[in-house]
């Protein structure tokens, strides 16, 4: 089994200060879901826990498998296990789908092994067939520049295409509803449901429960002003969705 351990983390963005001491512990197998208003800092700690340099870890210690994550590039986080799905996803023209996966499988397979000479065009074309399958994506997507012309679901298709392929151990999924309409959303939910099984955590950022209807969390935190304030089982998220924030600002300004 494995972990993600965040302890006490602060997180300052050119200057300011926006996660001020978070605690959080994912174990292999388990959902948490985090949400909150807009500018509560939930997309500042998944670009932290990626290692987005334009994000200053000021305070805290962030462990996975009792490595130091903190002491590590964006790429050898990636390599370690774990693996962001943007909320707004680049295009790179020029680079296909299939391409990029194949290029990003490879340097996974090489961090772990050095002497690994990379999986194989036919083994690799057989991978990526079953997992498109699995999120119903069309095969041409394979030989289509990475999210260039995509809409909104395709390119968040295509993100946990990615996850499919990478096989982390710990999934960041940030606002990956942002933008889908229901059969999107519905598609997206399914892949990531078909390859979340026992050993793998995840971590779902969103401002809706709707997302929570079709990836069922153990866990539901709420942050408020850069803390995570509240967390409990899927019935708070059932109440956040009836009574809003107001009433956990309540709470804590009390």
């Amino acid at each position: 089994m494995s972990e993600l351990v965040i302890k006490n983390l602060f997180v300052s963005v050119e200057g300011v200060e926006i996660l001020k001491g978070i605690d959080l512990t994912i174990k292999s197998g388990e959902v948490h879901a985090i949400m909150g208003p807009n500018g509560t800092g939930k997309s500042t700690l998944s670009y932290a826990l990626m290692g987005h340099p334009s994000y200053e870890v000021t305070g805290g210690e962030v462990y996975l498998d009792e490595k130091n994550v903190l002491e590590m590039d964006a790429d050898a986080r990636s390599h370690l296990g774990l693996f962001l799905a943007f909320q707004y996803p680049v295009a790179v023209p020029g680079v296909s789908v299939a391409n990029f996966l194949r290029t990003a499988l490879n340097a996974h397979r090489k961090a772990q092994n050095p002497e690994d000479k990379g999986i194989s065009i036919p083994d690799f074309r057989k991978l990526l067939r079953e997992r498109m399958q699995l999120l119903e994506m069309d095969p041409s997507f394979a030989g289509r520049y990475l999210n260039d012309g995509f809409s909104g679901g395709e390119k968040k298709r295509v993100e946990i295409l990615q996850m499919a392929t990478l096989d982390p151990k710990f999934a960041i999924l940030d606002e990956t509803d942002s933008g889908l309409d229901i059969d999107a959303l519905q598609i997206v939910a399914d892949g990531v449901n078909a390859i979340q099984g026992s050993e793998r955590g995840i971590l779902i950022i969103t401002h809706y429960q709707r997302i929570l209807n079709y990836i069922k969390p153990h866990y539901v935190h709420v942050m408020l002003d850069g803390r995570i304030v509240e967390s409990s089982g899927p019935e708070l998220a059932l109440r956040l969705e009836e009574e809003g924030y107001e009433w956990i600002r309540n709470k804590h300004d009390a």
